[in-house]
């Protein structure tokens, strides 16, 4: 599919993400996508992948390309392997921020509702003062961290096709620790570079957290992911620390903060999920 919105980078779009979140305009705000099965986490697409497909679409309605904060609530599973359409609606464009709403629908039904701002994260403003009180979490280099793939998830990993993600070996087995909490590297399996809206993907790319203290629980789907996108991220692999502070009644908020490859805050994000225990798993 084509349809790449004015200031996209074109030469980026022979990577797979690009590619496989791609949208094409039907009608004035509806968009046809085909949404594919290699990002899903067992039989269902990412979050964060199906985030990535609205905002593409969103990316249309104005001149400004990079998410800046993105509000998703998942309604029902999304579909790999299957076309679906973006319906959006311009909430208001404004000289730095453009705010809309998509809808991603599959089968007639839809699947996710996001919200979201779009800016430009050029530095151009050139504000003084900045603050950051979130240095980036201690890590070892990626090359001595464990593979997602041969985590103790207890699903199939398609996305682990599209995602390199090397956790760290203290939080890479489930249920070994007294915190719930998950620290990896990350980066496209095709090496493409990281931009403001992979943020959005990796985001929700990681193992819940609760899986280092609780085991293998099960299903956590999530209910609403809330991104805040900070900074352009610089080349290279991206960090990601996740914390599980607060679980009650089933249900769990996830805290996570992402730096780029020169130490930059460049994403916070937090989600509500549910914590659905498979047969096996239930006390």
């Amino acid at each position: 599919m084509s349809g790449a919105p004015e200031g996209h980078m074109e030469e980026a779009w022979d990577c797979d993400f690009d590619r496989e979140t791609a949208v094409e305009p039907t009608d004035n705000d509806r968009f046809g996508v085909q949404v594919s099965s290699s990002w899903n986490i067992g039989n269902n697409p990412n979050g964060g992948y199906l985030t990535a497909i609205a905002l593409q679409a969103l990316r249309h309605l104005g001149g400004h390309i990079d998410p800046i904060s993105i509000t998703s609530h998942y309604l029902r599973p999304g579909s790999g392997g299957l076309p679906g359409e973006v319906i959006t609606e311009l909430v208001r464009s404004g000289r730095s921020v453009t705010t809309g709403k998509a809808t991603l629908v599959q089968g007639g039904r839809p699947r996710i509702l996001v919200v979201a701002s779009l800016g430009d994260l050029s530095n151009k403003s050139r504000c003084p003062g900045d603050i950051t009180l979130a240095p980036p979490a201690g890590m070892p280099s990626p090359e001595s961290c464990v593979e997602r793939d041969g985590l103790e998830q207890g699903v199939n990993l398609p996305i682990a096709s599209r995602v390199d993600l090397r956790i760290h070996p203290d939080t890479s087995t489930a249920g070994t620790s007294t915190q719930a909490e998950t620290l990896g590297w990350i980066r496209f399996s095709d090496r493409r570079e990281p931009d403001t809206l992979g943020l959005t993907l990796f985001a929700d790319a990681f193992a819940p957290s609760i899986f280092t203290r609780l085991g293998r629980v099960g299903w956590v789907p999530t209910i609403e992911l809330t991104v805040h996108v900070r900074r352009k991220p610089a080349p290279g692999w991206v960090l990601g620390r996740f914390v599980t502070e607060d679980l009650h009644d089933g249900r769990m908020i996830e805290d996570g903060w992402l730096w780029d490859s020169q130490g930059a805050l460049v994403a916070r994000s937090r989600q509500l999920a549910m914590l659905l225990p498979t047969a096996d798993s239930a006390p």
